[in-house]
């Protein structure tokens, strides 16, 4: 299916350990891995068939995670040739990060993670954890992304870093990541605050009259708990052109945060040569 269905109430306890699984794995890449500007170096990427760290270096190695969710198979692979895997099932978040850790042992990889979730509320430590142990097979190939898949465009000027805290989150790591004008635009599979998957909008800072803009489609909407336009992902799943209905959300929303921040359009737009 294309568009597939993605009621939260119906895997939310899965989305809560497959969120910790890829953060266990998101860390490895965050240790290794030298510091890029708003924290550029630790997002996963899109394959085929899941997600992938990309090559990590190790000394004059290199290794890679890859998450499958065709096969359900967390694979770890190294540039001599080297291999181990595990499979995607219902496990503890704690039994869940000592196989990670074992693979990369037998691999002849150290690295040591601080293993404390981050952005979560019960942030009970991994090796720790034997509450989150659900898994659906079906939702992990639903669904592939993090706690959101974000783009983000940028003025180029610079902005006032936030005063506001997240849970486990080092103040510098936002102060880094919200240092300039931005519009950024995401899926979010939903939490308890908002169950329901959807794709959102934000502007940092957000210019005056933001809110009140004028965005389509008409099932959009600001969300004042969120500080968010969301578009409920159900509503671009049903319509007709799910496409054409996506693209009208993240077009008017950007119209909406450059033209009320006042960004020099021409100079950031694309143009083909003729």
């Amino acid at each position: 299916m294309e568009w597939p269905s993605l009621p939260y109430e119906v895997w939310k306890d899965t989305h809560a350990t497959l969120h910790r699984w890829l953060q266990i794995v998101g860390k490895v890449r965050l240790a290794q891995t030298p510091w890029i500007n708003h924290s550029w170096h630790v997002p996963f990427y899109l394959t085929a068939s899941g997600l992938t760290t990309s090559p990590i270096p190790y000394g004059a190695r290199l290794f890679q995670f890859d998450f499958d969710f065709i096969d359900q198979r967390l694979v770890l692979r190294t540039s001599e040739g080297r291999r181990a895997s595990l499979e995607l099932a219902p496990q503890p978040v704690a039994q869940f990060y000592a196989r990670v850790m074992g693979m990369l042992r037998e691999l002849g990889i150290d690295v040591r993670i601080v293993t404390t979730p981050t952005e979560v509320h019960d942030a009970v430590p991994f090796e720790q954890d034997m509450q989150h142990r659900t898994y659906q097979p079906e939702y992990g190939q639903r669904f592939w992304g993090d706690a959101d898949l974000a783009l983000t465009f940028f003025s180029g000027r610079k902005a006032e870093p936030p005063s506001e805290k997240r849970a486990h989150m080092p103040q510098w790591v936002l102060q880094d990541a919200y240092s300039q004008e931005s519009c950024t635009w995401g899926f979010w599979a939903g939490g308890d605050k908002t169950p329901y998957a959807m794709y959102f909008a934000y502007a940092y800072p957000e210019p005056a009259g933001f809110k009140q803009a004028s965005i389509t489609p008409r099932a959009a909407h600001y969300e004042s708990q969120l500080g968010k336009f969301v578009l409920p992902y159900d509503e671009v799943r049903r319509s007709s052109a799910p496409d054409s209905t996506l693209t009208q959300f993240l077009q008017s929303t950007y119209d909406a945060c450059s033209k009320l921040g006042h960004w020099h359009r021409e100079a950031l737009h694309f143009q083909r040569p003729h």
